[in-house]
């Protein structure tokens, strides 16, 4: 069915149906149940039943032209044998207010019957709520401006047949020819469903929740001791072993740190603190990436370095140089990497004279930092007073990590393994 344009609330007009092509003379001519009340209405109450016929024969062959329906009345145009249609009008009883108030508290009392006309639906325990919504024989008055007598005539019997399929798609259609728009209904039903919602609501008795009296609760007595506190495991728990799936992440990845959270966590529960619970970002990151077992960029570690570095924001190749400073020295040396600083005097002037006194060449001083002369080794002392050996290709200034820390910064270069000739 087309969409029906509304003059007003209490005023509908439907597009003309276009013609049946699967009609169907014997069988019911509507498609619901209320439908066909209608249609029954007609029938019974009609006295030739011949005009019936050609009646469902005008409208199955789409002869009635736009419907308009308003409180007690159907009017159409229907096009007959001559060149200009006839005015045909139906009209109905409409209900009085005590049979809306009926009505509505049926409607009211089960919800399904609301959501039942909603969904353009009529229940038969609303129908039958002893308000006559549907007519019966004799209860529908057809008018027509065409010659015949018959009653109804076969115009008239055509639009109240269309009438009937405009049911089937809208029970509210029936409603308004009863006397009230769907608008003005849905209002009602909606105050008079709160209205009984709250009215239960009040006559309901409260919930008496279980609980204590408050001076019960805050009076002085005993309480037992807490249980003494769980043993610290001897080691950290294992992680389960996780699978690989295409796409998903790296299960070495998940395996280092579950391994990690849970060093820190048997720590924390057998210290106190956190080892590492004061690391900034980059310096965690720094930690985590040191802590990947093995040597070499493989694909895996490049992967693992470009998350760690894109999360603290800096560069995988800085990553890579600052995992060395820390595998070298722990945090004290990620310092001595990026941080230069003035030393005092003391430990960093005896450096030079201890470096000459091994045979080696004066090495330049620059903050607390000593470069030899070609430039590819370069000894940094520490803020924890050790000394840190650097390595450089000559000229380049690209300096990395090397050997192990020690007190002697001739020791620290010792450690090295560069042959002496090189040095």
């Amino acid at each position: 069915m087309a969409t029906p344009h509304r003059d007003g609330e209490l005023r509908r007009t439907f597009p003309a149906f276009a013609p049946r092509a699967d009609a169907a003379g014997d069988g019911p001519f509507a498609g619901t149940w209320w439908g066909n009340a209608w249609v029954e209405a007609l029938e019974r109450g009609a006295l030739d039943a011949g005009r019936l016929v050609r009646g469902r024969g005008y409208a199955d062959q789409g002869h009635v032209d736009a419907i308009t329906v308003t409180p007690g009345l159907v009017l159409a145009y229907v096009r007959g044998s001559r060149p200009r249609p006839y005015r045909v009008q139906v009209r109905v009883r409409t209900l009085e207010d005590e049979d809306w108030e009926r009505f509505l508290d049926a409607a009211a009392d089960r919800p399904g019957h609301i959501a039942a006309l909603l969904d353009k639906e009529l229940p038969h325990s609303l129908a039958d709520c002893g308000v006559p919504l549907l007519p019966g024989p004799g209860d529908l008055a057809p008018r027509c401006s065409c010659p015949d007598s018959g009653h109804p005539c076969k115009h008239a019997a055509a639009l109240c047949y269309q009438t009937a399929r405009l049911l089937d798609a809208d029970p509210f259609v029936l409603l308004l020819l009863r006397g009230r728009g769907e608008k003005e209904l849905l209002d009602a039903l909606s105050r008079r469903s709160a209205a009984r919602a709250a009215r239960a609501a009040r006559e309901r008795q409260p919930e008496i929740l279980p609980g204590i009296r408050a001076t019960d609760a805050l009076a002085e007595r005993e309480r037992p001791p807490l249980p003494p506190p769980m043993p610290v495991p001897p080691h950290p728990g294992q992680p389960p072993v996780y699978p690989s799936a295409p796409g998903g992440p790296d299960p070495f990845a998940l395996d280092q740190l579950a391994t990690d959270a849970a060093a820190r966590a048997h720590a924390l529960l057998g210290t106190g603190r956190d080892p590492v619970g004061e690391l900034t970002l980059w310096q965690d990151a720094v930690r985590l990436a040191a802590a990947r077992p093995g040597s070499g960029l493989t694909a895996a570690t490049r992967t693992l370095y470009a998350t760690l570095a894109g999360a603290a924001g800096r560069p995988p190749a800085e990553l890579a140089r600052a995992v060395a400073a820390w595998r070298q020295g722990g945090p004290a040396g990620l310092e001595v990497l990026e941080e230069p600083w003035d030393p005092p005097a003391g430990r960093f002037d005896r450096a030079r004279p201890l470096l000459l006194a091994a045979d080696l060449p004066a090495f330049r001083p620059w903050r607390n930092r000593l470069t030899h002369p070609r430039g590819h080794v370069q000894l940094r002392l520490g803020r924890d007073g050790l000394w840190y050996a650097y390595e450089s290709e000559p000229g380049q200034d690209d300096w990395w990590p090397r050997g192990t820390p020690d007190l002697d910064p001739v020791g620290a270069l010792t450690g090295l393994g560069i042959p002496e000739d090189c040095l």
